[in-house]
């Protein structure tokens, strides 16, 4: 008996982690979003990039060694495209409570300490990454202006080496961003995100 009652509550832990698959496939219309920047200002993805092409979301955190990697690869993603128009937003879906190094205080002191030169949101209820897909520590969405609407054009990691910048040899981002502004179809429009699973709250 206590042996199943072990296998129960087991099995209704991982039910109360699990988060399903789904979120956002190339093609899609992007979920719009209002998530509280670390300057204290919401951020919207309707309201903030009318006069952009696109804009570049990047999933990230604090604590991940990968998210910590990639950080002057996302700023040097922001200081090439942005003036082209495609800033980076960088989103941060992580539970505190689970990683406190996440918290929304440490995000300003990661902020500062980075000198980042794009909005850090917090995703505080976790909507925006489950209306995304997102799964990891980096996952990064590249969004195509299309009317109004912001048009999903790339998922994926942004390159194929997350442990040394040096040895990249496919740069899927950049690739897909160049492509973007020449007007031509992306050729890889999906990779696997590597990188620290995101802290669900359970």
């Amino acid at each position: 008996m206590k042996t199943k009652l072990v296998a129960i509550v087991a099995g209704l832990l991982m039910l109360a982690s699990f988060k399903p698959e789904g979120g956002l496939k190339v093609g899609d219309k992007a979920a719009d979003f209002k998530l509280k920047n670390i300057d204290g200002k919401e951020v919207s993805l309707s309201g903030n990039f009318k006069s952009d092409k696109g804009v570049i979301v990047v999933f990230t955190c604090n604590h991940c060694p990968f998210a910590k990697k990639y950080e002057d690869r996302v700023i040097a993603l922001d200081k090439k495209y942005k003036g082209l128009g495609y800033p980076v937003v960088a989103i941060n879906p992580n539970d505190p409570v689970k990683s406190p190094e996440d918290s929304y205080d440490n995000m300003k002191k990661r902020s500062k300490e980075k000198g980042f030169t794009f909005p850090y949101l917090f995703d505080e209820t976790q909507a925006t990454a489950l209306a995304y897909g997102a799964t990891n520590t980096p996952h990064i969405y590249i969004l195509q202006k299309a009317g109004s609407d912001f048009v999903v054009k790339y998922i994926g990691a942004i390159d194929d080496n997350s442990d040394d910048a040096k040895a990249v040899k496919e740069k899927y981002a950049e690739e897909a961003l160049d492509a973007l502004l020449a007007g031509k179809p992306v050729a890889t429009t999906k990779t696997k995100a590597i990188g620290c699973t995101i802290k669900w709250k359970a």
